[in-house]
């Protein structure tokens, strides 16, 4: 299934979408990785407005990990404002990455939005 065919709520979130994307990470209990994702995560986000992050253990959200196929821990997905999945990397990603991706994701609901 293509990412951009994804489709998330906030109820399947347990937290509200960000009004241009929204930042889902994947994480668990002992994950390394995850606690680095988590800060590149915020540190890309820290200037940036209406964009969600939403720090998920998939331990917790087993049936939705299932339904998105997460194998590893991270595994992070950038949603646009409407809740489709963009981007999806599983690992740390740089912070180049992250901007680009939050970035690719705001503007593309920006362009729908001129159609």
């Amino acid at each position: 299934m293509p990412t951009s065919d994804v489709l998330l709520t906030a109820d399947e979130l347990g937290a509200p979408l960000g009004a241009r994307a929204t930042v889902v990470q994947f994480s668990s209990t002992f994950c390394v990785p995850c606690r680095r994702t988590r800060q590149v995560v915020e540190h890309a986000l820290r200037a940036v407005d209406g964009v969600a992050h939403v720090d998920l253990d998939v331990a917790h959200h087993l049936d939705l990990g299932e339904r998105l196929a997460i194998t590893s821990t991270p595994t992070v997905l950038v949603l646009d404002a409407a809740g489709h999945v963009r981007r999806r990397a599983a690992g740390v990603p740089t912070l180049a990455q992250l901007r680009a991706a939050v970035a690719d994701a705001a503007g593309t609901v920006q362009a729908h939005a001129r159609s």
